[in-house]
């Protein structure tokens, strides 16, 4: 059997360090900053051999229900509704406070089984906090240290007897993210979730635009800028294929991002555009191109994902056919680092053109994907040479020899020539058109390496 456990408490009692603890990867931020974690995030967790889901969930803070905190309050209250057990996290160093208390009564109206966890214990010489717990009315407190791993052995004792769970083997689990490797992680695989993190500028509407998506308020969103601080993973069926949405803050420029938390959640963005497969960035239509939404962009290309431009906020535009020229002239003009750029006009607020958007999707990652024979990789360098054979530089012509695709994702092809280090960028760049032409991989990032073939006559002894 599974059971899902939410991890609840006041802010800044270590519930993002005991989430990390119990899934065993960095995945949430954390900081000694209160209210880090906004957003709830679920994720698979064990103790030994029993096995759960485990949902991370936002400091709780009574407030009005339109304000930011209050917000936050409700994806908290959300997470208590669909969890099994519920884990109530408590300061043992510093007590119990009225919040505890408030909390308390808000978990006793849910009827869920709840564990009253004392962290920090190790901190707690004479247990007077952990004996403080016994207050809130929910039985014999776990003391544990969620920062150096102490107490797990009780916490397990307590899940088993409160999920009336048996000791399970687990079922098929997969990471949020794929842990750092060499090799390229995303080898092809039919039952694999397609991967799409969501980037671009602070309040563009990524955490809408996905809300939008999976038909649920599943993110917290509102007028205030940064609001999204973790990298959240959203599962997702679209026309029978399952999708993994990911979430990410809001990257502003380098020189204006000073305080340590931005930078995590920034550098939390960039480790989703490193492990997904096809990049959606979120331009914002009524103030499109500007010097970040390239820096993304180009970030996105570099990296070798396969980026789609979703021009948002599209309800705001009157003149939409004058204004989709102007914009597709300005990415083949900024952004020529590749030809036919999907760009999506739609509107998370409404759900406008979210069907064109993953058509598109599906489209990039198709000729991300692609393999080219080699047969006809190398009838393809053979008409290149014959259109316009390369130049001779210094009296001497270059001869292409083969040409082989090395990788997909991105496709990546090996061209074998006599002198690879003199051949002008032009040409190099005139082959790159030419191989998106012939084998329609526009959309999507290219590599072209040229390698000097080897001589076959090499090491052989001249005749005398």
């Amino acid at each position: 059997m599974s059971f899902t456990v939410a991890i609840v408490g006041r802010p800044n009692v270590g519930k993002s360090t005991l989430f990390n603890r119990l899934v065993g990867r960095k995945l949430a931020l954390v900081d000694d900053t209160a209210g880090v974690t906004r957003d709830r995030r679920l994720a698979d967790a064990s103790i030994g051999d029993l096995h759960f889901q485990v949902v991370d969930t936002a400091g709780f803070d009574e407030a009005g229900p339109q304000t930011l905190a209050g917000r936050m309050q409700a994806q908290t209250e959300a997470a208590i509704a669909q969890a099994d057990v519920i884990l109530f996290l408590v300061d043992a160093l510093a007590g119990i406070v009225p919040d505890d208390h408030a909390f308390a009564t808000l978990l006793r109206k849910s009827g869920k089984p709840v564990i009253a966890v004392a962290n920090k214990a190790e901190r707690d010489r004479d247990g007077a906090g952990t004996y403080e717990a016994y207050q809130l009315g929910f039985g014999e407190p776990v003391p544990i240290s969620a920062e150096h791993g102490q107490g797990t052995a009780d916490l397990y004792e307590a899940l088993v007897e409160a999920s009336g769970a048996m000791a399970v083997e687990p079922e098929e689990t997969e990471a949020d993210f794929p842990q750092d490797t060499e090799d390229d992680p995303y080898e092809t695989d039919p039952d694999r979730p397609l991967k799409i993190a969501i980037v671009g500028r602070p309040n563009v509407g990524k955490s809408t635009l996905i809300n939008r998506m999976v038909g649920d308020e599943r993110l917290l969103t509102g007028p205030e800028a940064g609001i999204t601080r973790d990298s959240i993973a959203v599962d997702w069926q679209w026309e029978g294929r399952t999708i993994r949405l990911f979430d990410t803050a809001g990257m502003r420029r380098k020189a204006r991002v000073r305080e340590k938390l931005e930078k995590l959640s920034v550098s939390d963005g960039l480790r989703a555009v490193r492990f997904a497969e096809v990049v959606i960035v979120v331009f914002d239509a009524t103030a499109p191109f500007e010097k970040q939404d390239l820096q993304i962009a180009d970030l996105v290309i570099r990296e070798g994902r396969a980026p789609v431009i979703a021009l948002n906020k599209w309800d705001l535009i009157t003149d939409r056919a004058g204004t989709m020229e102007e914009l597709r002239e300005k990415a083949d003009r900024l952004l020529p680092q590749i030809k036919g750029l999907k760009l999506v006009p739609i509107s998370g607020k409404d759900g406008f053109g979210l069907d064109r958007l993953m058509t598109a999707v599906i489209q990039v990652h198709d000729a991300w994907n692609r393999r080219v024979p080699t047969a006809r990789l190398n009838r393809w360098l053979e008409i290149v040479q014959t259109r316009h054979p390369p130049p001779a530089v210094a009296g001497r012509r270059i001869r292409f020899k083969y040409a082989t695709q090395a990788k997909t994702r991105p496709p990546t092809f090996v061209v074998a020539c006599s002198r690879p280090e003199a051949l002008p960028t032009s040409y190099t760049r005139y082959m790159m058109n030419s191989l998106r032409e012939e084998f329609d991989l526009d959309a999507t990032p290219l590599r072209l390496h040229l390698r000097k073939g080897a001589n076959p006559y090499a090491g052989r002894r001249r005749n005398t």
